[in-house]
C-alpha cells in the first residue's frame, strides 16, 4: 500500500491512514486540531502525537466553552503536567483561542461553517506527486491566519495554519500515489 512519505513511525501511520486529511466539520475536533497545532510549533508532530492523549485529559476533551473557562491557577497546574508541551504561553494561548473559538460559534453558528467558508465548503485539492512538493504556506493559510489573529487567535501563523487546514481536511495535500488521496478528495 503506497502512503505519503512522511508517514514512518506506527504513530505516524495510524494518524496518515486514519486521520489526516480527512475533512472535519465536527467543531471539538477542530477545536482539538487548532490547540495541537499550536502546541507542535517548534517541535515535532510526533512528539505531539505521543502526548495527544495527555492533551485531551488536560483540556476538557477539547470542550471550548470548559477551556475558556480555564482560570491563571489552573494554567499554572497545567505546567506541571509532564504530558503536554509544558510552554506557557502555549498553555494559555490554549484559554485564549477557546474564547475567540465561542465568538466564532456565536457569529457564524459553528466555528465548521466559518472554517469551511475559505475553500466554498468543498476540500481544495491539490495534485502533489510528493511529500517534498508541499509548500509551508500559502495565500489561502495566509488569510486564515490574519483572520484569526484579528479575531484573538495566538499560535495561528501561517504556517500553523496550512498545518491545520492539512490535518482537518480542509486541503487534501496526500500524495496522488497515495491511497488516501482519492478518498479524503470527497470531501
Amino acid at each position: 500500500m503506497k502512503r505519503c512519505a512522511w508517514a514512518q513511525t506506527p504513530l505516524g501511520i495510524a494518524y496518515h491512514d486514519a486521520e489526516w486529511g480527512v475533512p472535519v466539520h465536527d467543531d471539538r475536533v477542530l477545536f482539538e486540531f487548532i490547540t495541537l497545532e499550536g502546541a507542535q510549533a517548534g517541535l515535532s508532530w510526533e512528539t505531539i502525537l505521543r502526548k495527544r492523549e495527555s492533551y485531551r485529559a488536560a483540556f476538557a476533551g477539547y470542550d471550548p466553552r470548559r477551556v475558556a473557562r480555564f482560570t491563571p491557577a489552573r494554567c499554572s497546574r497545567l505546567m506541571d503536567d509532564p504530558g503536554i508541551v509544558r510552554n506557557r504561553l502555549k498553555v494559555e494561548s490554549a484559554v485564549t483561542n477557546a474564547r475567540a473559538f465561542l465568538a466564532i460559534q456565536r457569529e457564524h453558528g459553528t466555528f465548521d461553517a466559518f472554517l469551511w467558508d475559505f475553500v466554498g465548503g468543498a476540500p481544495l485539492v491539490n495534485r502533489w506527486r510528493s511529500s517534498k512538493q508541499l509548500p509551508a504556506s500559502t495565500g489561502l493559510s495566509d488569510a486564515l491566519s490574519k483572520e484569526l489573529k484579528r479575531r484573538g487567535f495566538r499560535f495561528v501563523g501561517s504556517t500553523i495554519c496550512y498545518a491545520f487546514m492539512q490535518a482537518v481536511g480542509v486541503v487534501n495535500d496526500h500524495a496522488t500515489g497515495c491511497f488516501r488521496y482519492r478518498s479524503c478528495a470527497r470531501g
